[in-house]
């Protein structure tokens, strides 16, 4: 295999990696924070397809929202590793560049991912201090995905990080 290719690979275990280990813990996360169980968490997430369907969806809406919380994590992790070629300091330095990306998930999320879905019920209000929660679980979630990325890549001998 080639040089560039083996450090697309390496760089997409390591996304597989990271958003599969970050989406099971933003589970864990989304369950404490709403006081819920996570089969409610991930009819939740099914929601955002099916609306309040998934709420009677049973096993079937759950699976969904599992497999759609699993998904969106890899591809949020992908966003991540793959530019660590160019950018090696996501690499280096992964505390900070985990929390700046977790402040980005966080935005993307509340003001694209959120209101374009089908999510459901809307919340009437929102408290500062769900906000909040809400927030430390995306940087915990940030900094997850930055240092299972560089664990992934270190451990694959990735001779493209540079100060890595």
């Amino acid at each position: 295999m080639k040089p560039a290719a083996q450090s697309i690979e390496a760089r997409l275990k390591a996304a597989l990696t990271a958003g599969v280990v970050a989406g099971l813990v933003d589970i864990v996360a989304a369950s404490m924070i709403n006081h819920a169980p996570p089969a409610r968490i991930l009819q939740s997430i099914a929601s955002g397809v099916l609306g309040m369907a998934a709420y009677s969806g049973g096993g079937g809406a759950i699976a969904l929202g599992l497999l759609l919380q699993i998904l969106m994590s890899i591809v949020i992790a992908s966003v991540y590793a793959l530019p660590t070629r160019r950018l090696p300091w996501l690499v280096s330095r992964p505390l900070a560049a985990g929390l700046a990306f977790g402040v980005g998930v966080f935005v993307v999320m509340n003001l694209v991912v959120v209101p374009l879905s089908a999510f459901a019920p809307k919340p009437k209000h929102v408290t500062l201090a769900f906000l909040s929660l809400n927030l430390a679980a995306m940087l915990v979630f940030g900094v997850l995905v930055a240092t299972l990325a560089r664990w992934s890549l270190r451990r694959a001998g990735d001779a493209d990080l540079v100060g890595g």
